[in-house]
């Protein structure tokens, strides 16, 4: 089984900057688009950015444009999520998640990722 694990999260000042980390196991030979999303307490749980391994595209929601960089390493199954200029409504748990490029889900939608890491908290102090 596809699993994923998120960490990297933390405590930050505002403008301040934090990495979090994806790591997958089980995707075997298959191509996978690597999604991170993320969900403030009450409220819906929205895209952030996604990338493609394998050379592919990369997405990212208008919120963290200039902002976020999405990343992935192959060889360590490792998606990569640089955050900048770090604002307090960036506060939220990120998720990562995973599905098959076969499936043809589009990148932004929360409801076509097939495995989901238990995500990570990042807060930002204002």
């Amino acid at each position: 089984d596809v699993q994923l694990q998120a960490f990297g999260g933390g405590l930050v000042q505002a403008g301040g900057s934090l990495r979090l980390s994806c790591a997958a196991s089980g995707f075997g030979g298959l191509h996978y688009i690597i999604g991170w999303f993320r969900q403030a307490p009450g409220k819906e749980r929205e895209p952030v950015a996604f990338i493609t391994f394998g050379s592919g595209p990369i997405e990212y929601a208008d919120s963290v444009k200039g902002r976020f960089t999405i990343s992935g390493d192959r060889a360590r199954d490792t998606a990569y999520l640089q955050m900048t200029n770090l604002k307090p409504e960036d506060t939220a748990i990120y998720y990562c998640a995973a599905v098959p490029q076969y499936r043809s889900t589009w990148y932004f939608d929360v409801n076509g990722y097939d495995y989901w890491g238990q995500g990570t908290q990042v807060t930002v102090s204002s």
